[in-house]
Order: structure tokens, then C-alpha cells, then sequence
């Protein structure tokens, strides 16, 4: 059986089903994923959130680690959450900014 090698886009297609309950955008379009990297056994993820205080914390990086694990389950999954840098509106892709009507 061949093994197809995992890219970039395949995780971010993944994590576009993970939705920000509060806001009701993926966490891609959102701008929330900074950094994936993919090797051998290990997907890492650095991402972030709105704001430090988001109600959401735990929940949105749990979904995350998750919906890794179900899509790549031969790789070991870890999500890092990380505030540098800062989160500001304009990471946000064109369809999301759509979205909100700004």
C-alpha cells in the first residue's frame, strides 16, 4: 500500500471544518494558524486565538488536536497556542472579512 505524503494544504483543508463558535469562521480564514509543520511521525501547529480571554480556549485547540488525529492518524499531533504574533483583524482572509461585512 503506498502511503501519500501529507502536505500544508491537506491540513488546512482539515482544519477549515474547525468553525470559531463565536464568530462562525473557520480558524484558517479566521487567520488563526501561524505556523504547520509536517515531518516523518509529528504534525505541529502554532495558532492562536482572538484574544487571550477568548471563553473558547481550550475547546477551539481540543478540536483542532482532534480533527488532526481523526484526518492523520499515523502522526502524533501537537497544537501549540501562542500570542506572538498579536492577532488583529487583518489576518483574516478576503472571504472571512466578506463574511463579517468588513
Amino acid at each position: 500500500m503506498l502511503n501519500k505524503e501529507i502536505t500544508k494544504e491537506d491540513v488546512i483543508d482539515s482544519l477549515k471544518s474547525v468553525i470559531d463558535p463565536e464568530i462562525g469562521i473557520n480558524i484558517v480564514d479566521l487567520g488563526l494558524i501561524y505556523n504547520i509543520s509536517i515531518n516523518d511521525d509529528l504534525i505541529e501547529i502554532d495558532m492562536t486565538l482572538t484574544t487571550p480571554g477568548c471563553p473558547m480556549h481550550g475547546s477551539i485547540s481540543d478540536w483542532v488536536k482532534r480533527i488532526l488525529e481523526l484526518s492523520f492518524p499515523e502522526k502524533k499531533i501537537i497544537v501549540n497556542l501562542v500570542w506572538e504574533p498579536v492577532w488583529t483583524p487583518e489576518k483574516m482572509s478576503e472571504e472571512a472579512r466578506k463574511q463579517l461585512g468588513i
